[in-house]
């Protein structure tokens, strides 16, 4: 096949792939699909941590009467399949079992544990291997993932609504509605997509969130509150206990309902933040703050996504929104008479 065919089929695995989003992590997210002349006979993406990932299921679904065509397809996987004894077996070793003659990889997986060596089983066992086809996209699929790994600290995406002059919230930070229905469900999505979400003090108090995803159908991240003298009041919502919750505060502390994550306030707090955050294997935070925490961020260059939307409202005053330097528009969107501009760090 030309590399137009291998394209092709690559962003058939990456259509797969962002299937699994936000029941794959810790895990990247993957898609595999099997060719034989040009026809696929198999596919998947890796559903759930813990479970069978995208290669397995992709040899799984061929029918019975494909079967015999599988020791003469080629298989198109994302990333690199891993070579480690993990939840699973490793995938490599299937692709060898199977006898999968020929492989396609759009990038390699830089995580310790595989890091080139899915590869190399593949091709000591006599696999034809191609690789980094696509590759800066299949990169992007799991920047989550290799931010995590690489940068050893959560993948940070800010998000904030704003008015059409640029205003958060009404003065002494009251809070106004801003974005449309539409909007609000999107953004429940996005909850939906990571593995945390976090917010301030003066945040907690004010909104009372509940932080999690009653608009969308997807899992509810874990909450982080920062909340130096576990003020928010015991009554709010962060006390449920309906959802796993974790304070950042500099009280010594036992709660039955919430884990307490005890920081130095006395010395920069992000990044002893990014640090514990890492230790606990969560990759990705959606920071959902006031201005204050959000430039905070902005400042010390730990972001990494922006997601920003503006309303159709003005305000006469208020708490004014973070203002973005450095930063591209990747995506713009409308939802209704909303916009929504998804920044990266530029």
């Amino acid at each position: 096949m030309n590399s137009t065919d291998h394209e092709i089929f690559m962003r058939r695995c990456l259509e797969l792939a962002e299937m699994g989003r936000g029941n794959a992590a810790p895990n990247p997210v993957v898609g595999a699909v099997l060719v034989h002349q040009g026809r696929i006979i198999g596919e998947g993406y890796h559903r759930q941590y813990g479970q069978a990932h995208a290669e397995v299921n992709c040899v799984n679904s061929v029918t019975a009467e494909d079967k015999p065509l599988v020791q003469r397809a080629t298989m198109y996987v994302s990333l690199e399949p891993c070579a480690h004894h993990g939840k699973t077996p490793p995938c490599a070793d299937l692709i060898v079992s199977e006898k999968i003659p020929e492989v396609v990889i759009g990038c390699v997986d830089t995580f310790s544990a595989v890091a080139g060596k899915g590869i190399e089983k593949l091709e000591k066992a006599g696999v034809k291997v191609h690789t980094g086809v696509l590759e800066a996209a299949c990169r992007a699929i799991n920047r989550r993932f290799f931010t995590f790994h690489e940068q050893q600290r959560p993948y940070i995406i800010l998000k904030w609504a704003q008015s059409r002059n640029g205003f958060m919230a009404g003065p002494d930070g009251v809070p106004v509605r801003i974005s449309n229905r539409w909007s609000d469900r999107l953004v429940h999505r996005w909850r939906s997509e990571e593995m945390a979400i976090l917010v301030g003090t003066r945040t907690a108090i004010l909104d009372n969130p509940q932080l999690n995803t009653r608009l969308w159908p997807g899992k509810s991240p874990v909450r982080l509150v920062i909340d130096r003298t576990l003020s928010v009041p015991r009554t709010h919502h962060l006390w449920d206990g309906s959802i796993p919750t974790i304070f950042i505060t500099a009280e010594k502390a036992e709660e039955e309902k919430v884990d307490m994550m005890q920081l130095d306030f006395t010395s920069p707090l992000l990044p002893q933040l990014m640090q514990h955050l890492y230790q606990r294997q969560i990759q990705s935070v959606l920071v959902e703050g006031g201005p204050y925490l959000l430039q905070r961020f902005l400042e010390t260059d730990l972001w990494d996504e922006a997601r920003v939307i503006t309303g159709t409202n003005t305000l006469s005053d208020g708490l004014a929104a973070p203002v973005l330097r450095r930063a591209t528009v990747a995506e713009s969107i409308h939802l209704e008479d909303d916009r929504i501009d998804i920044y990266r760090r530029g």
